[in-house]
């Protein structure tokens, strides 16, 4: 399943419906009943990296593996 975000024509609402990705274009009736919808692109971002440093920026030592990258010593 996945959310798809939806604007009436009609009224300007915009609403989300979950629904199967083989059904993400079959046409979406807003909460005021209105059936002239148009489905939106959603954005999304992931952002990853130490704070203040670039995303690609490597650690200063390398890990020591075990499951949280051996700060805890389990590693």
């Amino acid at each position: 399943m996945a959310t798809y975000e939806f604007r009436c024509r009609a009224c300007g609402a915009t609403f989300e419906e979950r629904r199967a990705m083989a059904d993400a274009d079959v046409p979406a009736t807003c909460p005021q009943g209105h059936q002239d919808t148009t489905r939106l692109l959603s954005v999304f971002a992931s952002v990853s990296g130490a704070a203040g440093g670039s995303p690609t920026a490597r650690p200063s030592a390398p890990s020591r593996g075990g499951c949280c990258g051996g700060a805890c010593g389990c590693g």
